[in-house]
């Protein structure tokens, strides 16, 4: 009993070392760079690793995967993985104003899209009709910000993320879920096409990115389109009973994902494989990589570079977007292709995820898990402008459309650390470019908020009109035409006397 003892204790302390060790940031902790022209300020945190702290104590957050502003700044969605459930913030004071849970009776229902017939379940037959929770990873907006999109790591009953997952279309005027569509297995990065046409969803589970056509009015007719393979569509086939690491057993580890401006390509980090795939949207075709970049995890696209950030190494890359066009157009039949010149390099802390830029692009931020802090990098030199400590592991990260708010998700490691939302109060020196930029892309964010098919009611009936007027203005005109009545039979009355 003894020597089992000793052996169970050495595991334990190789388990622990081989991770970074546990930290976590204060509230007030502030850090600039050296010329002033960036501070960031650590305003706040939600977190579930300390019971004794009331004030910032939060039994939502629970393995908090990332985090989605909501366009227009207002809120804030927060993607609880282990807690399967999406919170949600109102930005003025972080009050948790609800809960979206995603627990299910079963994978059928007037919630649910009708099956594609892409994504069929090979390991559960009665997959569709089973109860599940489903674990949130990460989430995009369309409509100009009306629709959340939530894709799900897998259904709770599929141990190994084997078989298709779903996800969840949440309308952020009720913070509700409106709609349910499944996915390929183990999806984890989502995105939105530009021109509000097409959602992507990359399966990390098995080399694959799902394409949803979105260009109906009506939610109920947004359906699924094919998938594409990278390279070559992995087969599982792992066990029913015991669980493996499927972060690791998933062939390419397909993550960060971004459209080009022109919505003519897909750009996907390939974690496990190296380099960054490029899918032909118009042929839908996978078309091959650009290279040079190893264990790219999250994609950006930001006043003409792509930006990636590099896991393992700790590093963020950028390369000019003009350079990254023509070396797409080198690619054919799945060949690697090199850009012109390289790649600029930033070395930030061990664990490099999520990275988002401030309005003005001057500034890109990068949540670092293994060093538990958020770097901020100045794009003018490409060198790390500051940092400042987040409670371990910071995986997911975003920043209000002013910038001037930005928060940061951590993740538990082998069941230490994590469990925290950071909250940080971002000052430029320059605050008249970040308003430029600001004014800007409320133009653009106004015009597709505006679009005809961004404002809907889940139906694809037309507006109902009489005489020209709509039905919302029916109340109006009816008041106005009892009034008349009125005051013509008052009118009619006084002459009779007379």
């Amino acid at each position: 009993m003894k020597t089992i003892a000793t052996l169970l204790a050495a595991l334990l302390s190789v388990t622990v070392v081989a991770q970074p060790p546990v930290v976590h940031s204060r509230i007030g902790q502030k850090a600039s760079s050296s010329g002033g022209e960036v501070s960031i300020t650590n305003i706040g945190k939600k977190q579930q690793f300390d019971w004794r702290d009331k004030a910032t104590l939060d039994t939502d957050v629970f393995s908090p995967k990332s985090v989605n502003f909501l366009p227009d700044g207002s809120k804030y969605y927060v993607n609880s993985l282990e807690g399967c459930a999406t919170v949600v913030y109102k930005t003025d004071n972080n009050e948790k104003i609800k809960v979206i849970r995603h627990r299910f009776n079963s994978g059928t229902g007037p919630l649910w899209a009708t099956p594609a017939g892409i994504y069929k379940f090979t390991h559960y037959p009665d997959g569709n009709s089973r109860a599940f929770s489903g674990k949130p990873v990460e989430g995009t907006f369309s409509h100009g910000g009306r629709y959340l999109w939530v894709p799900y790591y897998r259904r709770t009953f599929d141990i190994n993320a084997q078989d298709p997952s779903a996800l969840a279309i949440i309308d952020t005027q009720a913070d509700s879920i409106v709609r349910m569509m499944e996915t390929g297995p183990l999806p984890k990065m989502i995105a939105c096409s530009h021109d509000n046409s097409t959602i992507a969803v990359t399966h990390w589970g098995n080399n694959t990115v799902g394409l949803i056509d979105i260009t109906a009015s009506d939610p109920t007719k947004w359906h699924h389109v094919t998938y594409i393979a990278v390279d070559h569509e992995l087969q599982l086939n792992f066990s029913l009973t015991s669980e493996v690491n499927r972060d690791a057993h998933s062939g390419l580890m397909l993550r960060g994902t971004v459209f080009t401006p022109d919505d003519h390509y897909l750009l996907v980090g390939c974690m496990g494989g190296g380099g960054i795939a490029v899918i032909d949207l118009k042929n839908k075709k996978y078309m091959g990589k650009i290279g040079g970049i190893s264990n790219a995890r999250h994609l950006i696209i930001n006043n003409g570079y792509l930006y990636a950030s590099v896991n393992a190494a700790g590093l963020v890359q950028r390369a000019p977007f003009d350079k990254v066009m023509k070396t797409i157009s080198r690619l054919g039949s799945g060949n690697v292709q090199s850009i012109e010149g390289g790649w600029q390099v930033c070395r930030v802390g061990g664990g490099a995820r999520t990275i988002e830029a401030s309005p003005s692009g001057r500034w890109v931020f990068a949540a670092c898990n293994s060093a538990s802090a958020l770097y901020v990098i100045d794009t003018r030199t490409m060198t790390v402008a500051t940092q400042i400590p987040v409670d371990s592991y910071p995986v997911g990260l975003d920043i209000s459309r002013d910038g001037h708010m930005l928060v940061v998700t951590s993740q538990a490691r082998n069941y230490h650390g994590g469990n925290a939302v950071n909250l940080y109060k971002v000052e430029y020196a320059d605050e008249a470019a970040e308003a430029e930029a600001v004014a800007k892309t409320t133009q653009a964010h106004d015009s597709i908020a505006n679009a005809p098919n961004a404002d809907n009611d889940n139906t694809s009936a037309p507006a109902k009109s009489f005489m020209g007027l709509k039905t919302e203005h029916w109340p109006i005109a009816a008041l106005i035409g009892i009034v008349a009545v009125a005051i013509i039979v008052f009118i009619i009355r006084n002459i009779r006397r007379r």
